[in-house]
């Protein structure tokens, strides 16, 4: 296994791998104590070999590996590329091209919803995984060679089964499918951290829309606080804590130590002066500039029996195609389907729609009907979707 340390053999490697037709990638990060994941391992491997890259190296320069996730001659092999991705673009805004997740490939291939890598390695390579090293603090030096040959193996496993998965997409013409969903993980907006967004990862019911601003203002507020000092959003203040402070408006900083979610003390922080200007920002705010939070539509009388027949449907067709339903359709699209004759919504859209939207939108017309024969649900054409 090659443990690689310095540039010059990052770059030799690098033009090696260029000549493969793909490379399987996985990346040991932490982040329990920041903001930004923190990135300790990489991890690379081809048809031919297998290495680990570490980013902790004293003057170890990364842009040869993003030059590599940038070549469009090589496919990029994750399995949940998601936080992988996240890393590569906060850290040098690159976005591995052309990619393909396992992940997102076996649930088009009928292994299930979420399905794991351990499941994927036994059932498709025939190997295990050694899970003792799974918790390890991969920023600590130096690492054991047990751990070492743990993080490789999470790419050596992975050749296999992306090659398996590759010739079934192809076998089954689904290869547009999983470039679909791909298109969605290579989209940078997947990754942006907008601080005047952070407030809809807040949960709580607003009473008015002045206290929806001041939490606008101070969600804002922290969200930078945590990206400038590279913290956790809890240690800046947590969610509750800025709840209450939406919710009971706080005036002055003395005030905030009278709210039971604020930690005592904390009106004589540095920070306190900020979180008050930011609960002015808010008060301030003009009524056009406030977002607009609509309750969830409640769905029209008597239409539960329709969506519990589009759930059947959904059954049927996944099992049929033998893809996980989970991909295909969430229980908000069939009620959005259920009660509106064309609602944005994935189901209805590009492969999801030719093995299951469309027939959804008949179902509904009464152009197509279920029926039971034996142990099994039919689906027939009726009178009415035969005109």
């Amino acid at each position: 296994m090659n443990i690689i340390t310095n540039t010059d053999a990052l770059a030799a490697t690098c033009a090696r791998l260029a000549g493969a037709g793909y490379v399987t990638v996985d990346t040991e990060f932490m982040r329990d104590s920041t903001f930004w994941p923190k990135l300790c391992l990489i991890q690379l491997a081809s048809p031919g070999e297998a290495c680990i890259v570490d980013p902790q190296a004293p003057g170890i320069d990364l842009a040869p590996f993003y030059e590599l996730m940038r070549n469009k001659q090589v496919v990029k092999v994750f399995h949940a590329a998601r936080q992988d991705i996240e890393i590569f673009w906060h850290e040098a805004e690159t976005i591995p091209d052309p990619l393909f997740d396992t992940q997102v490939a076996a649930m088009v291939c009928g292994f299930g919803e979420s399905v794991g890598y351990e499941t994927l390695v036994r059932k498709l390579t025939g190997g295990s995984v050694d899970k003792s090293s799974r918790f390890t603090d991969w920023s600590r030096r130096p690492l054991s060679d047990k751990q070492l040959q743990y993080a490789c193996g999470d790419v050596t496993h992975l050749r296999k089964i992306y090659e398996v998965l590759a010739r079934r997409l192809t076998q089954t013409g689904r290869a547009r499918w999983v470039a679909e969903e791909m298109a969605i993980l290579q989209d940078p907006e997947t990754y942006a951290q907008r601080p005047e967004d952070a407030w809809k990862r807040i949960k709580m019911r607003f009473k008015g829309q002045r206290g929806l601003a001041v939490l606008v203002e101070i969600a804002a507020w922290r969200e930078r606080q945590a990206q400038e000092r590279d913290l956790p959003r809890s240690r800046i203040l947590k969610d509750d804590a800025l709840a209450e402070i939406a919710t009971q408006i706080p005036r002055v900083p003395e005030d905030l130590d009278r709210l039971r979610a604020v930690p005592k003390g904390f009106a004589n922080s540095r920070t306190a002066a900020s979180i008050m200007e930011a609960v002015e920002r808010g008060l301030s705010m003009r009524e056009d500039l406030i977002p607009v939070v609509k309750d969830s539509e409640p769905l029209p009388p008597g239409i539960g029996p329709l969506v519990e027949l589009l759930k059947v449907l959904l059954s049927l067709r996944s099992e049929e195609h033998e893809v996980a339903q989970k991909l295909v359709a969430r229980t908000s699209d069939l009620e959005l389907i259920a009660a509106h004759d064309e609602p944005d919504v994935p189901a209805l859209k590009g492969w999801r729609r030719e093995i299951f939207g469309a027939d959804a939108q008949r179902l509904k017309r009464g152009e197509l009907a279920l029926s039971a024969r034996g142990k099994k649900i039919l689906l027939l054409e009726t009178a009415k979707g035969g005109r």
